[in-house]
């Protein structure tokens, strides 16, 4: 629960950043991919044979998580302030509950399909280095954001 609010908070932070600076979304994006995937094959010493097998399960997962990620986000949009919860019904309240929890186990089965996936091509230890590097990555991004004045 604490990663997903990180990574959340991460995704958050890193949007603003990026619609701040003119346009340049899209580049941030693909910069921001090309570090992480250098970081994770690094961290993760991954082999020529490893990295062909284990990147295009890791960029399918990274974008159903996205996605999944994007609808829990877009469904707090319009209801961030404490008016706006306080105005809901109780069957309102209910049902975005409901959604929530569907959306966080939605995501861990999401997780664990991947993870299954990945015991065929990479060694068991390599498939725990990746969840480490994946929260290091994520860690070292937004510390760098802040460094670089984020906190204007």
């Amino acid at each position: 629960m604490k990663n997903t609010r990180l990574f959340t908070t991460f995704l958050i932070l890193i949007s603003a950043a990026i619609f701040a600076q003119n346009g340049r979304f899209r580049e941030k994006i693909e910069q921001v991919k090309s570090l992480k995937v250098a970081f994770i094959t690094n961290e993760l010493a991954l082999t020529p044979d490893e990295s062909a097998k284990f990147w295009p399960l890791y960029n399918a997962f990274d974008e159903k998580q996205r996605d999944l990620k994007k609808q829990k986000i877009g469904s707090f949009v319009d209801r961030r302030d404490d008016a706006a919860l306080d105005k809901m019904s109780d069957k309102e309240v209910t049902a975005l509950l409901a959604q929530m929890e569907s959306n966080d186990e939605e995501l861990y089965q999401l997780r664990k399909k991947f993870t299954a996936s990945l015991k065929g091509v990479l060694p068991a230890i390599k498939i725990i280095k990746l969840k480490k590097a994946e929260e290091d990555f994520s860690r070292k991004l937004l510390q760098q954001y802040r460094e670089k004045g984020g906190r204007k």
